[in-house]
């Protein structure tokens, strides 16, 4: 299973595009956008609406089937993820999520959390911290790995685990 995501985007249609084009089994973009929900540059993804996104044709949060993983798509900002990533972990729990995604804070990360994966990829255009402006995959089968790339395709970081 492949699944990409991006967030915070902020109007910057370019990024999207470089990572819409992209081959997964799933897209996602977790929200500030800052484009219509109509826009066709949005159209092979799947979409939430950030606290900088005005159309409200985007859902809050999606839950989609994605080859037998379940995974929760959310902004952040409604869960405080700046400060704790626990209201979005019993989101998670609640929804039986296998995977969390999510952005707001725009620094890349991921960790395992009582076999749940949260994922924030950072941000393609305003990244903090002193990153790059990043995007993540996701690959699971026997093992799970989650790169975050740069808009040139660059890995500049990872995280792996077997599963025995």
């Amino acid at each position: 299973m492949k699944i990409i995501v991006l967030s915070d985007s902020h109007g910057d249609r370019q990024t999207i595009e470089a990572v819409a084009g992209l081959s997964a089994d799933a897209i996602f973009h977790c929200g500030d956008s800052e484009l219509g929900a109509d826009d066709p540059v949005l159209k092979s993804m799947h979409v939430v609406r950030g606290n900088c996104d005005y159309d409200n044709n985007f859902p809050k949060s999606v839950i989609i089937d994605v080859k037998g993983k379940k995974v929760l798509a959310v902004h952040g900002h409604e869960h405080d993820v700046k400060r704790s990533l626990m209201n979005v972990y019993y989101s998670a729990k609640e929804q039986e999520a296998d995977i969390v995604l999510f952005g707001h804070s725009h620094v890349y990360g991921a960790e395992m959390k009582d076999d749940i994966l949260f994922v924030n990829p950072g941000s393609t255009l305003l990244p903090r911290g002193g990153n790059p402006a990043t995007y993540a995959v996701i690959e699971w089968d026997e093992t799970l790995k989650v790169t975050f790339k740069t808009m040139q395709h660059e890995a500049v970081n990872y995280m792996e685990k077997k599963f025995f």
